[in-house]
């Protein structure tokens, strides 16, 4: 068994301070989210208050976007400051000081950080939301970032969409350590062992970088590797379709399938059906796989990063599923 696999580089994560680590909401508050603990042994954590960065203090009145045609404007009702300039200067600036980030967790509906959900009003003063959008510091993130492991807190209370993030944002640092590496071999490795992974998020990803790799004398690696690198980031853009990771399940069931009693694939066919109704994550899944090629000794599927994508103690097969799903 090919032990580095378990062996993760520590991802470079953005977070927003007031989740779990200074009481520098509005009101005073700290948001309680517990797997900023449990990512805590695992990432470097860079933390960040807009809000706090472009003056304003704790305790503080409420900001809102106030839409302006096409634009979103960044106000306070209370005092009637614009600070959408000064955010917008701060979104453009925080970000050219990362070095080698991997991903952000930010705070969910806030007017500087929300991802997308964050309601936009038609006037200072007015209770009707016209729109949602991004926070204005939020849309600086994607705008340069959108590509790496980019959630708020409240998406990440689902399963799927929180196995997702951890499997880019480590799959990513990863892959940034290869990057730094140089190392031809190195980046043939690591698409190896991320293919079944890659197949399960997009086929025709897949092919495209494995000739990539497979081809690494028509260009310097450092070229070779940025063509990967963005490729692969886009095969990761968005969670996986259930179908295609059914397919993928199924493709590695059938190396043991013959090798089965009848009580093992009919566990294995009632726990795919409930990953199919989205009643368990597809680590529940993985993990029943990975004992089975353990036990029959399959090198080839140890392998592969879809049985251990983030570190295991992260993976919580009981999690019900609750969550905001909604895209952003």
């Amino acid at each position: 068994m090919n032990r580095s696999r378990s062996q993760f580089p520590r991802p470079v994560l953005v977070l927003s301070q007031c989740l779990e680590l200074e009481p520098c909401r509005y009101d005073g508050g700290i948001i309680r989210f517990e797997l900023i603990h449990a990512l805590a042994p695992h990432v470097e954590y860079r933390p960040v208050c807009p809000e706090l960065e472009v003056g304003l203090g704790v305790p503080r009145d409420p900001i809102r976007l106030v839409a302006s045609g096409d634009r979103n404007l960044l106000l306070q009702p209370s005092t009637g400051r614009d600070l959408t300039v000064d955010m917008e200067v701060f979104g453009e600036q925080f970000p050219g000081s990362l070095n080698g980030v991997d991903g952000f967790i930010l705070k969910s509906r806030s007017p500087s950080c929300g991802t997308g959900n964050v309601k936009v009003f038609d006037a200072m003063d007015s209770k009707a939301a016209v729109r949602r959008a991004p926070g204005i510091f939020a849309a600086s993130v994607l705008n340069r970032y959108g590509h790496l492991a980019v959630e708020d807190e409240g998406r990440l209370r689902n399963h799927r969409i929180r196995e997702h993030f951890l499997t880019k944002l480590f799959a990513l640092a990863r892959l940034r350590e290869v990057g730094a590496s140089g190392k031809m071999a190195r980046l043939v490795r690591f698409h190896a062992m991320y293919k079944f992974l890659l197949l399960a998020y997009d086929e025709r990803a897949l092919r495209s970088l494995g000739w990539t790799v497979a081809n690494p004398a028509r260009a310097p690696f450092e070229t070779v590797f940025a063509e990967y690198r963005d490729g692969f980031a886009r095969a990761l853009a968005e969670t996986p379709r259930y179908k295609s990771v059914i397919n993928v399940f199924q493709h590695v069931y059938g190396f043991f399938r013959k090798q089965l009693n009848r009580s093992e694939r009919e566990h294995f066919a009632q726990q795919l059906e409930r990953y199919r109704e989205g009643q368990v994550p597809a680590v529940a899944i993985t993990m029943v796989l990975q004992s089975w090629a353990v036990r029959f000794g399959t090198v080839y599927i140890l392998d592969q990063a879809l049985f251990a994508p983030f570190p295991r103690e992260l993976a919580s097969p009981a999690d019900s599923g609750k969550g905001r799903a909604a895209g952003r």
